[in-house]
């Protein structure tokens, strides 16, 4: 049997210039589709608990460590723009914030938070986490992904239960936009950091399991699982140059490992990862892509003889 790599990639269309790594998808093999977003493709590698997945608290027990039996909830830095009939949310993490940034506008929000008997920590300057007291009862918040683009008010918990929540994000806002670290990001041409995305509420589960032999990626999240899950994880760069390394087999049968490609670049993914998933192709891997589309393909050396099918134009 094959080693297989299993890729989590953004949608077809946005890698649908890349003609080589079209010509391959249509010698394929399509597999059962899924439903589509990230959360839901790591749900295929990953096993918890029954429950939403608890974002928060594995990012805070892999990056500190003190996620304990507390509740968590992800308050990661976001950017809001408002329009003329409300606001959308444009980014969440990931927004270059500095760690002295970090610390500077979680301080400033310390006591908003103290208020309502929470407290805000620093876990990554790109992601922070709210302790929240497990009397206080945390509403379904939706994940980024669903969230960027949509209507804020939309998104935010409805009714009286999320009130508190909805006042809370409110006053956030407020600290926030007032607070001088903005003023320096827009000279540097960076998105204000005007909001916070709560999100990934939940307990530390009390495991995680994975089959994978290995993972490669530079998501946080995909870190705390594999981390929680005993799994060796790596960043996507320990692969650049490697191009027809082997997974080695464990216990007499083929290993499969992660490759997390979710967030790559159109030009990047031409430039340095098709060829690179050529290369393992090459050397006998079976690829099985997961796209954020909910698109399952399976691709095998062998299919290189397919070559009646042709890419769609």
């Amino acid at each position: 049997m094959a080693h297989v790599l299993n890729v989590l990639l953004p949608g077809r269309d946005k890698l649908s210039f890349v003609a080589a790594f079209n010509a391959w998808l249509a010698r394929g093999t399509a597999l059962p589709s899924a439903t589509p977003g990230y959360l839901h493709a790591l749900a295929e590698f990953f096993r918890w608990p029954a429950g939403p997945l608890p974002a928060a608290a594995l990012i805070r027990q892999s990056v500190a460590g003190d996620a304990g039996d507390a509740q968590w909830v992800c308050a990661d830095p976001a950017w809001v723009q408002p329009e003329l009939s409300g606001a959308r949310l444009l980014g969440c993490g990931n927004l270059g914030v500095s760690s002295a940034d970090a610390a500077s506008l979680v301080a400033a929000l310390g006591e908003t938070f103290a208020e309502a008997g929470m407290s805000l920590h620093v876990g990554d300057p790109q992601h922070w986490q709210l302790k929240v007291p497990g009397y206080i009862s945390v509403p379904a918040l939706p994940d980024p992904e669903e969230a960027l683009g949509a209507d804020l008010f939309e998104q935010l918990p409805q009714g009286e239960d999320g009130r508190r929540w909805r006042a809370l994000i409110n006053e956030a806002q407020v600290v926030l936009h007032n607070h001088p670290a903005n003023g320096a990001r827009r000279y540097d041409n960076l998105p204000p950091i005007n909001s916070v995305w709560l999100w990934g509420a939940g307990t530390l589960p009390a495991w995680v399991e994975c089959g994978q032999s290995g993972i490669y990626s530079d998501d946080l999240l995909v870190w705390a699982l594999g981390h929680k899950a005993g799994v060796d994880v790596q960043h996507r760069a320990a692969l650049v140059g490697a191009r027809s390394r082997a997974i080695p087999a464990t216990g007499g049968h083929p290993a499969a490992e992660l490759l997390d490609l979710q967030d790559t670049q159109p030009t990047d993914f031409a430039q340095t990862w098709w060829p690179y998933l050529l290369a393992r192709l090459e050397a006998g891997t079976e690829l099985r892509l997961a796209f954020a589309d909910g698109t399952r393909t399976l691709l095998r050396k062998a299919h290189r003889l397919r070559f009646w099918r042709k890419a769609k134009a």
